[in-house]
C-alpha cells in the first residue's frame, strides 16, 4: 500500500469506529490527505534509503502537546482555540521521523486522572468493553492503536498515562527515563514525559530511537543513544538477573485484584524458566501519606502551565487542584520538591543495590466501569486504583513499561504487568519484555469491536 491507501484505510476505520469510542477530539482529514499525498509523491522519485524510518505512517498526537496550525485544549472548555503557531518539540521529532499528524487524541483535563469524561472532550470508552474506560490520561491514543483507528499514537506519562491506557487496552506502554525525551518545557518537575502506545515491542523501539535524541535547548538532555533500541531489543537477552517484586498497594486501603495478581505471577514464572532470580528483598517505600503529599503537591502546580481562555470553565476536581497549588508557598514548595528528590534517591539506590528488574502490576483494578468516579465524586482518588503502582516512578523518574501479560477470561480485558529498570535502561526493559513476548504472545489478541 502507499501512503495514501494507508491515510484512507485509517481516516475510514476512525470515521467507523470513532463514534462508539470516542479516540478522536480534532480531525483534519484534508490535511491527512494531503500529507499523504505528498509522501505518496517522494516515494516515487526516491530509494528506501533516502526516506525517514516512518515515512508515510499516520500517527495521531495527544491533546496536550501541539501540533502546527491545529488547536490544543488541553481537553478542557476553559482553553483557546486558537491554532498553534509551532510544534513542540516532541512532535517536530515525529514529524521529521516521517510520520504524518492523524489527528489529536482524548485526554482528561490538564492530563489530571486516569480515565477521559470530560465536558469538553465527553466519555471514552475501551474497545474490549465499551462500559469500560479505556485509562488515561492518554485515552484516544490508546482507544486509537489498540482499536486499529492507527499503527502507534503519540501519549504522555505524568504518573502512570502511558501505562495504565496500555494496561487497560492490551498494549506496550513504555515511559521513558526523566530527560531520555525531552519537549518545550521540563513538566511538573520532571515526572511528565513523552512515548507512545503501540502494539508491538518492535514498533515500540523503533519510536523510541525518533525520540530519544539530544536536544541542546533543553535542561538535562543526555547525549544520544550509541545503540539503538531496535539493535538492543534483537540482542540476546541477558539471563541471571535478580528480579524484584511489589505486589501490595503503596496506598493503604486499595487492594489489588486476583487478576492483576494473576498477571504477575505469570510473569515471575515466565522470568524465572528463562534463568532469572526473583529475590526476596524489600523496598524502603513511602508511606501513603508521604507519597500522595509528596506527589499532589508537586502535581497541582502542573497545572499553571495551561493557558486559559475563561477560568471558570475549569472542571471543579482541577478548579479544586489549582486554589491548593495556589496556597502553597514557594518555600513549602521547594521543600516539597527537596522531599521528591530525597524519596527518588532512597527508591533507585535501593532499586540498582537489590534488584536488576522490579516487576509489579500495571494497576490494581481491572479498568472501571465508565462512570464509576461518580460513586463518590472525586475523579483524582478514583484514579488512585489505576495509577498506584505507576505514579511512583514518575518520581523516581526510573524508566517503565506495562505489557499486555494475561487476559481474565471472566470479564475478557487484557491485564498488563509492569517492568521497571535503572535509570538509562530502556534496553533491558525492552529485552525482558520480550521474553514476556514469546512466553505469552499478545500482538495477535484483538477486541472483538461493536460499532
Amino acid at each position: 500500500m502507499n501512503p495514501v491507501e494507508v491515510a484512507d484505510c485509517y481516516l475510514d476505520r476512525i470515521a467507523e469506529l470513532d463514534p462508539t469510542f470516542n479516540a478522536f477530539c480534532y480531525r483534519a482529514d484534508d490535511e491527512v490527505r494531503a500529507a499523504a499525498s505528498a509522501a505518496a509523491e517522494a516515494v516515487a522519485r526516491s530509494t528506501p534509503d533516502e526516506l525517514p524510518p516512518f515515512h508515510g505512517v499516520p500517527l495521531p498526537i495527544k491533546d496536550l502537546s501541539n501540533v502546527a496550525g491545529w488547536p490544543t485544549t488541553y481537553g478542557s472548555l476553559a482553553t483557546d482555540r486558537t491554532p498553534q503557531p509551532t510544534s513542540d518539540p516532541v512532535v517536530r521529532r515525529l514529524t521529521c521521523a516521517g510520520f504524518i499528524p492523524l489527528g489529536k487524541t482524548t485526554t482528561s483535563e490538564f492530563g489530571a486522572v486516569s480515565f477521559t469524561e470530560s465536558e469538553a472532550q465527553g466519555i471514552s470508552r475501551n474497545p474490549w468493553d465499551p462500559s469500560r474506560t479505556p485509562g488515561g490520561s492518554s485515552s484516544g491514543a490508546a482507544i486509537a492503536a489498540s482499536a486499529g483507528m492507527a499503527p502507534i499514537a503519540h501519549a504522555e506519562d505524568g504518573g502512570g498515562s502511558i501505562r495504565v491506557p496500555a494496561s487497560c487496552t492490551g498494549l506496550v506502554g513504555l515511559k521513558p527515563t526523566r530527560g531520555l525525551v525531552t519537549n518545550a518545557v521540563v513538566e511538573v518537575e520532571g515526572f511528565g514525559t513523552s512515548g507512545v502506545v503501540s502494539r508491538t515491542l518492535a514498533d515500540t523501539a523503533a519510536a523510541l530511537d525518533v525520540l530519544a535524541r539530544h536536544d541542546p535547548g533543553a535542561w538535562w538532555s543526555p547525549p544520544t543513544p550509541t545503540q539503538s533500541f531496535v539493535d538492543a531489543l534483537t540482542a540476546a537477552p541477558p539471563t541471571g538477573l535478580r528480579i524484584g517484586v511489589l505486589a501490595t498497594s503503596l496506598i493503604d486501603g486499595i487492594p489489588v485484584d486476583p487478576a492483576c495478581l494473576t498477571a504477575l505471577d505469570k510473569t515471575l514464572r515466565a522470568l524465572e524458566q528463562a534463568g532469572h532470580h526473583v529475590v526476596d528483598k524489600q523496598l524502603p517505600l513511602p508511606t501513603s501519606e508521604e507519597l500522595i503529599t509528596a506527589f499532589m503537591k508537586i502535581w497541582n502546580i502542573g497545572g499553571a502551565g495551561f493557558p486559559l481562555a475563561d477560568p471558570d470553565l475549569v472542571e471543579p476536581h482541577n478548579r479544586a487542584q489549582r486554589e491548593a497549588a495556589k496556597a502553597v508557598d514557594s518555600w513549602a514548595y521547594a521543600q516539597s520538591v527537596h522531599q521528591t528528590q530525597q524519596l527518588s534517591r532512597r527508591i533507585v539506590e535501593a532499586c540498582t543495590d537489590s534488584f536488576d528488574l522490579l516487576v509489579t502490576p500495571t494497576m490494581a483494578c481491572l479498568p472501571p466501569r465508565v462512570g464509576a468516579w461518580r460513586e463518590n465524586g472525586n475523579p483524582v482518588a478514583a484514579s488512585y486504583p489505576m495509577a498506584v503502582f505507576t505514579s511512583l516512578f514518575n518520581v523516581t523518574g526510573q524508566p517503565a513499561i506495562s505489557v499486555p501479560v494475561h487476559h481474565d477470561d471472566a470479564s475478557g480485558l487484557p491485564v498488563g504487568v509492569q517492568l521497571v529498570a535503572a535509570p538509562w535502561r530502556e534496553d533491558l526493559l525492552l529485552q525482558i519484555a520480550r521474553t514476556l513476548e514469546q512466553a505469552h504472545p499478545w500482538t495477535e489478541r484483538r477486541p472483538a469491536l461493536e460499532t
